[in-house]
C-alpha cells in the first residue's frame, strides 16, 4: 500500500493481497484521523459483506469468493472511545454483470484498490444504541 496526502485528502493505492477494511484503519491511525469520507473502486477476489436486521438487532453476513470489480465503496471515519471507527458499504460486481453487497466486513484486493480519504475538520465519536442495536453518530 501506498498513499499521498494532499491538503485534506489522502490518495491511497492498495495492492494484490491486502485487505481493504484493516489497511485503512492503518492509514487512520498513522495520520490520526478522526472524521472523514471514503470512496474507492478497484478489484477484489474474496469479500464479506453483511445486511442488518433491525427485528432481530443482528447482521447477516455474506461470503463471496471469484474475481469482482468494485462497483462502489463508500463510507465513513469517526471514532469510538477514541480509536478510528472504519464503517463502510461495498457493491462489487461480477463477470456476469451481477452486483451485489452490503456492510463491509472484510475484502482482499486481486488487482488493485484505489481509494480517497476526504478529511472533514472536527470529531464524531459513536455510542452503541440498545434501540437500534448499532454504533450510531453521537454529537
Amino acid at each position: 500500500m501506498q498513499y499521498k496526502k494532499f491538503g485534506k485528502t489522502i490518495v491511497i493505492r492498495m495492492d494484490k493481497g491486502e485487505e481493504v477494511v484493516s489497511s485503512l484503519k492503518s492509514i487512520c491511525q498513522k495520520e490520526d484521523i478522526k472524521l472523514a469520507s471514503v470512496s474507492a473502486i478497484g478489484a477484489v477476489n474474496d469479500i464479506t459483506v453483511g445486511v442488518f436486521n433491525p427485528d432481530t438487532k443482528q447482521y447477516k453476513s455474506n461470503r463471496f469468493t471469484g474475481n469482482f470489480e468494485i462497483v462502489s465503496l463508500s463510507g465513513t471515519v469517526t471514532t469510538m472511545k477514541g480509536i478510528p471507527y472504519i464503517h463502510l458499504h461495498m457493491s462489487v460486481g461480477d463477470g456476469n454483470g451481477k452486483v451485489f453487497g452490503g456492510h463491509l466486513n472484510e475484502a482482499k484486493i486481486s488487482a488493485t484498490c484505489e481509494m480517497v480519504i476526504t478529511l472533514i475538520d472536527g470529531e464524531v465519536d459513536r455510542e452503541y444504541s440498545e434501540e437500534i442495536g448499532l454504533n450510531l453518530f453521537k454529537f
